[in-house]
């Protein structure tokens, strides 16, 4: 509801009104939540809840199409890729790699095949080493840090091993708060004023537009999925719904890097997206993770527009397409929905992103 959905929230908190740059524009789309007990999700194991990881989120998804696939049958015979942010640099490379598995798995006979085709990570989080050290880069190559803290952690820092001593971790938090009050996943991006936690004064049942982000949609979502009648009309339990949960770990590979050379050989389409104002898991990131795999350039780096204006960039390697979405930070359909949507129908139809200054989406 912030970001790719067919809807966003109004500020009276109890209103919709709709995206034109949804992605079911373009595709057909399963909001799946994970781990279970995140968002509507729930599962009637308590202990679930203290012992949730990457394996285990995993095979619940595949689950989950499995099953799903099997109450819809008609959807069994199309193309399927999988899409997320953030973390699921884990989720998503981890689920398709579990499809690959259990499609060629020969002992199964009576099994459902998914027809995977791509994945397609934004921000996402992949290996931890590259991860922190395009973070420190990008504090320091964004004017949020200072000369004395960055020459301190490029002194002291080891972000081949990742193992960090007491000096180093000492200049990182330095770092961290030299950066002051600002939205670390979008850095150019204004607060949400603490005036604000009260929809209605936000001037009724107005229609927002998704050119215009309001820094406070967050609270309108949480007002809106919080109302008894709107739990009634989406079937879920009734329960106290909030953007983020509190779950135990038990598993968590400092990189999924191999898993994607993985998915690489098998010949799935693997895109790697950048809104370029994120600071949490920042483009530098994502180049410095890439550069990893060191795989050869086949189509070298341009921008790529969409009406008259530049919307990005984008490389192509063997196996991987890296772009990055102009003025966009952690959430980029969010930030940039019309954007995000050219972005991903290029992804969906293994199409080039567009070169001509009139295109649009």
């Amino acid at each position: 509801m912030e970001e790719l959905g067919p809807f966003r929230v109004n500020s009276d908190g109890k209103t919709l009104f709709r995206n034109e740059y949804a992605w079911n524009n373009v595709a057909n789309v399963i909001f799946l939540e994970s781990p279970a007990g995140v968002g509507f999700s729930y599962s009637n194991t308590s202990s679930d809840y203290a012992n949730a990881g990457d394996k285990s989120t995993a095979e619940d998804a595949y689950t989950f199409l499995v099953n799903w696939l099997e109450r819809f049958p008609q959807y069994k015979t199309r193309d399927f890729f999988i899409a997320g942010e953030s973390y699921a640099g884990h989720y998503v490379p981890q689920l398709a790699n579990t499809i690959l598995l259990r499609n060629n798995n020969t002992k199964n006979t009576n099994k459902t095949i998914i027809n995977l085709k791509g994945i397609a990570i934004g921000n996402a989080w992949i290996d931890d080493n590259t991860g922190n050290k395009g973070m420190y880069n990008y504090f320091w190559t964004h004017a949020l840090n200072s000369d004395e803290t960055n020459a301190g952690i490029n002194k002291y820092c080891d972000f081949v091993t990742g193992n960090f001593s007491n000096t180093c971790l000492k200049y990182q938090n330095q770092a961290d708060d030299e950066i002051g009050n600002i939205d670390i996943y979008n850095i150019y991006y204004p607060l949400c004023q603490s005036n604000a936690t009260a929809p209605a004064s936000k001037g009724g049942s107005s229609s927002g537009s998704v050119k215009d982000i309001d820094p406070c949609s967050e609270i309108y979502v949480n007002s809106y999925l919080n109302l008894a009648e709107v739990q009634r009309a989406l079937h879920v339990k009734s329960t106290k719904w909030s953007a983020c949960s509190s779950v135990g770990w038990t598993d968590s590979p400092i990189t999924v890097l191999p898993t994607i050379q993985l998915l690489i050989a098998n010949g799935i389409r693997v895109w790697i997206y950048s809104g370029d104002t994120d600071g949490r898991v920042p483009v530098t990131s994502s180049r410095y993770s890439i550069n990893t795999l060191n795989l050869p350039v086949e189509t070298a780096w341009r921008p790529w527009n969409i009406r008259g204006e530049v919307g990005g960039y984008v490389v192509g390697y063997k196996g991987v397409t890296f772009t990055t979405v102009r003025g966009s930070g952690h959430m980029v359909p969010s930030n940039q929905p019309e954007r995000s949507l050219v972005m991903i129908s290029s992804f969906l139809h293994g199409t080039p992103l567009p070169a001509d200054n009139n295109s649009k989406p």
